[in-house]
């Protein structure tokens, strides 16, 4: 029951802290990344990811420990999310939205006008925490996502106007 309490308050589990992300996150975010998602990534695509200079990467760190994290690719003035996850142990605390809305700052800044991402139709969480970022649903992608069992599920397109 204490641990439930302290999830439900922040107690205990320090200070959320984000920042840019650095290539040395890597095997964290990969890590993350597997337990998040069907099909994970590589340390080594991580890697590829954040010394590219057109991926805007955020880590989260709660009491100094890797929480989750946020990362997404520009062209011109538009941008898409790649991906975006907190560690279960932190979910539930609005992680999600800081990472998200602080991201969106900064893509802002960047100059970018429109953000893009893909989402799997039954994850109501990630849809939650979208459309109450002021994303809206432009397109489906059938059969976009494969699943356990040879099952794929679709995927919903959301776009967000940011200027």
């Amino acid at each position: 029951m204490i641990a439930l309490l302290r999830r439900m308050f922040g107690v205990g589990g320090g200070t959320p802290q984000i920042a840019a992300a650095h290539p040395r996150d890597a095997a964290a975010i990969a890590a993350l990344h597997a337990q998040s998602f069907h099909r994970g990534w590589s340390d080594e695509e991580v890697e590829s990811l954040l010394v590219d200079g057109r991926v805007l990467a955020h880590s989260l760190r709660v009491g100094g420990a890797f929480a989750g994290f946020v990362l997404s690719r520009r062209a011109a003035d538009e941008a898409e999310i790649l991906s975006i996850a907190v560690a279960r142990r932190h979910r539930g605390r609005g992680f999600a939205r800081q990472l998200l809305n602080l991201h969106l700052g900064r893509l802002a800044a960047l100059g970018v006008k429109a953000l893009f991402l893909e989402v799997d139709e039954s994850n109501a969480p990630a849809i939650a925490l979208y459309r109450g970022a002021g994303f809206r649903e432009v397109g489906k992608r059938p059969n976009y996502y494969p699943l356990p069992g040879g099952r794929t599920a679709a995927a919903l397109v959301l776009r967000r106007d940011i200027a």
